[in-house]
């Protein structure tokens, strides 16, 4: 999987997921690939974040080349590139366990100019490791951390870590030499979330158990609040 973060030039975001939505998404899945969620970052309003995958680093390589050497991309590659500064922050990522992938959809993905749902938000919490995040990590993670998250609020719907595999696209730049854990939640909204952030934020067994263990493993942090566009699958 992709965890892709995409820095635009002012006022072009809605510019790019207008196109996004509306010429990208079916033909990468039809190139062998899943557009997971396309997302507004609420702290950013010039920053795009969006998620897909693959079935495994070949079908990677067939995939991109595929759509990317296609006449959609062609066709509309001037002006989606037009709205970029910099496109390549780009995480590869793979479940931490065989619980920790993305569960299947359920429902269907939004159709071009369907009523819009209700507003709803995914937190994306990247952790940056001192050092890998093992199986030791994973573990602690699902006995101590998952149950409390879910306690307060934040039921992880996948957690996952960085890939080390190499690019098997390399016209497309990943982030390398990182080790990171990344999990995300989902919410009805960002009052559930920041209900969700108090109730952590005051836990005695967040301060005084999960806490100091983690900072065995994780060094610095970063919190993604997710806005889905209007045909993002993840929602």
């Amino acid at each position: 999987m992709e965890l892709r973060q995409y820095t635009l030039h002012p006022g072009q975001r809605d510019v790019l997921i207008d196109l996004f939505d509306r010429e990208f998404v079916e033909p990468q899945e039809a190139a062998g690939m899943t557009v997971l969620g396309q997302f507004r970052d609420l702290d950013d309003p010039d920053r795009f974040v969006w998620l897909r995958g693959f079935d495994d680093m070949p079908r990677r390589a067939e995939a991109l080349a595929s759509f990317y050497g296609g006449p959609v991309w062609q066709a509309h590659r001037d002006e989606a590139n037009a709205t970029m500064v910099d496109s390549d922050d780009v995480l590869l990522l793979r479940p931490a366990s065989a619980r920790g992938g993305f569960p299947a959809p359920v429902a269907a993905r939004p159709a071009l100019d369907s009523p819009g749902s209700a507003p709803s938000l995914v937190l994306a919490t990247i952790w940056h490791g001192v050092g890998p995040f093992d199986t030791a990590f994973v573990e602690f993670f699902e006995r101590r951390v998952r149950p409390l998250l879910a306690e307060s609020g934040g039921e992880p719907l996948a957690y996952l870590h960085s890939d080390h595999s190499a690019n098997t696209f390399p016209a497309l730049p990943v982030r390398t030499g990182e080790e990171v854990f990344v999990w995300f939640a989902r919410f009805a909204g960002e009052g559930r979330s920041d209900e969700y952030l108090e109730r952590l934020h005051h836990s005695e067994r967040w301060s005084e158990e999960v806490l100091p263990a983690l900072s065995r493993w994780v060094g610095t942090s970063q919190r993604l609040r997710l806005a889905p566009t209007e045909r993002s699958l993840l929602r």
